[in-house]
């Protein structure tokens, strides 16, 4: 599918999964993306990157958000550069500011964004009226 898409789409490619909101299926969409990014040809440089951040983003989503999170990839071909862009969207804070999760061990967890940080080029968050979506661009020459 992701090469039919890829010939009808000559400058983008897209995918996107629907998150089941339980922390064991993060490692069986990591799965997924890594055959997608295959299948679109991405860069070896930025592959293990992507992952790692998709990784980071979705485990946000599961454990401190609202289901649904939902998964969006999108492969873009520009000016000499090509861009990977991992978007996780989810329905809010499952909790109020300040208050953290049962169980929720804080020397276990509280390192994704600066992860995100170190591997995209590009980061940030949209607040909009369904939720909230935080994205990362991953650019390969």
């Amino acid at each position: 599918m992701a090469a039919q898409l890829d010939t009808l789409l000559p400058e983008a490619c897209e995918h996107v999964w629907l998150m089941p909101p339980v922390p064991c299926a993060v490692s069986d969409v990591r799965h997924g993306v890594g055959a997608v990014l295959a299948d679109w040809d991405v860069s070896p440089e930025i592959v293990e990157d992507s992952l790692l951040v998709v990784s980071e983003l979705l485990t946000n989503a599961v454990i401190h958000a609202l289901p649904p999170a939902v998964l969006r990839l999108s492969w873009v071909r520009g000016d000499g550069t090509r861009t990977l862009r991992v978007e996780v969207s989810d329905a809010g804070p499952a909790l109020p500011a300040g208050q953290s999760g049962v169980g929720i061990d804080p020397d276990e967890h509280g390192r994704g964004e600066e992860i995100v940080h170190a591997l995209a080029t590009r980061h940030g968050i949209r607040v909009h009226p369904g939720g909230i979506t935080r994205w990362a661009d991953l650019v390969a020459k």
